[in-house]
């Protein structure tokens, strides 16, 4: 049975000024997919999920999100669209709380009047309960109980990467960009965060595009990997493949 397309990037190139970061690039991430962007620093990973996300927008080329382009449209709009992302350095509010981070995440499904919300009755009363029990329900979904009500700056590094993922999941969206998930992570971190990108998966049947540094990692999640070098696409395909593909070892190894 043919797979759905759920996310199209085709062709986008991104340059600022004379430095060209992204040459015609494309690739399709099939519904229910993790696909690995990979390649060495400085080739464009980053860049392409900022052209996905609508903060830099591509000079050519077009990105469809279930056949509707998003060229044009703002963050928080491809965000309403169905996008949500983590960074790769983390963007949390420090001075607040698990709960307010992750409900910040759910900012966009508030529908409730002005006055209705300050006097915190009918419409926007019951979508306050409605939103805590989706942020409860991603609380304990990630293990993190223990810490909901503390603030995240005084949480450890680990932690607030997961509280990160959890304020994206609490958007609800259909496709999530993770870029470089387990970045600065020790073993038994990484090891937890993959556990819980695999259940992200099973469990919540969500499509996933991921920019990762740890081969190990994306070598035993992704079911396809897109490799990038220069700001051009080299390479396409299985985890298998793309480990014995000639360009991505000179890309990686360089040549004697």
């Amino acid at each position: 049975m043919e797979q759905t397309t759920h996310l199209e990037i085709k062709e986008i190139s991104v340059s600022f000024g004379g430095i060209v970061a992204l040459s015609g690039v494309s690739f399709n991430v099939l519904k229910g997919e993790l696909a690995a962007i990979i390649g060495p620093n400085g080739a464009g990973k980053t860049t392409l999920f900022n052209s996905v996300f609508g903060i830099y927008p591509p000079d050519r080329g077009d990105i469809l999100l279930e056949g509707k382009s998003l060229n044009n449209l703002k963050p928080n709009k491809i965000a309403e669209a169905g996008i949500a992302r983590t960074f790769q350095n983390i963007e949390l509010f420090t001075n607040m709380t698990v709960i307010e981070n992750l409900m910040l995440g759910r900012h966009m499904h508030i529908g409730a009047s002005f006055l209705s919300g300050a006097l915190f009755y009918g419409r926007a009363c019951r979508e306050e309960i409605s939103n805590r029990e989706k942020v409860e329900e991603i609380i304990e979904f990630l293990e993190i109980e223990r810490v909901r009500k503390m603030r995240v700056g005084s949480l450890p590094y680990g932690i607030q990467k997961r509280i990160e993922l959890g304020r994206a999941l609490a958007m609800d969206p259909r496709v999530l960009l993770l870029d470089e998930p387990t970045a600065g992570m020790n073993v038994e971190e990484t090891e937890d965060m993959a556990r819980f990108i695999i259940d992200i998966r099973e469990e919540m049947d969500m499509t996933i595009m991921m920019v990762e540094h740890d081969m190990g990692v994306v070598m035993d999640l992704a079911d396809r990997i897109m490799v990038l070098d220069f700001g051009q696409k080299i390479a396409e395909g299985t985890p298998e493949s793309i480990a014995k593909n000639p360009k991505v070892i000179r890309a990686y190894l360089g040549e004697e």
